[in-house]
């Protein structure tokens, strides 16, 4: 478990951070950006549970999404200490529980006759929001796996990929199970 004693160390001060392996790299090299990335993606869904207490399902995916996301984070950061001491890694349980998730909130949902512009209610909104920095994040690491030879592993890659499907389907709900999906109108305003 992480114990923090003092919350400022100094050891960033030259612009180099240490990853979970002890190794130290530049704040902007590209594994740093990929797991800060996700780690924005955290902080815009616990912007989005501001207002889902009201929805008990949502929410609690929500905050597991959450705990999960630190998760990659810590797998993309090579951090030795995961449960009882192993190398910390996302696993296919994880990707298959959120593709369940996907199913059942989707199941509840209109099927689409536009694409979906960010938008609606407040939550809707933030869930979009979470999904473009997720994709983001996506990018990050599929170009990670491609240049960094400690790479980046399979399952971690297939949970965020799921993850952005995850947020836009969440975000429909969010919007009134999709009724008050802002929807895209092509070429209205030519």
């Amino acid at each position: 478990m992480v114990v923090l004693n003092r919350i400022y160390t100094k050891t960033g001060d030259d612009g180099m951070t240490s990853l979970g392996n002890g190794e130290r790299r530049k704040k902007y090299d590209l594994r740093v950006d990929a797991y800060g990335t996700l780690d924005e993606v955290n902080a815009v869904i616990g912007l989005a549970r501001l207002d889902t207490a009201k929805n008990a399902l949502l929410d609690g995916m929500l905050a597991r999404i959450q705990n999960d996301l630190f998760d990659v984070e810590a797998e993309l950061c090579l951090s030795e200490k995961g449960p009882g001491g192993a190398k910390m890694t996302v696993t296919d349980a994880q990707v298959e529980w959120l593709e369940k998730q996907i199913d059942l909130l989707n199941a509840e949902l209109q099927p689409l006759r536009s694409f979906v512009l960010p938008g609606g209610t407040q939550t809707a909104s933030y869930l979009h929001l979470a999904r473009t920095v997720c994709r983001r994040g996506e990018r990050l690491m599929v170009e990670l796996r491609d240049k960094d030879s400690a790479g980046v592993g399979e399952a971690a890659l297939k949970y965020v990929n799921r993850l952005s499907d995850f947020l836009f389907v969440a975000g429909r709900h969010a919007n009134d199970k999709g009724a008050r999906d802002v929807l895209w109108m092509p070429g209205a305003n030519r």
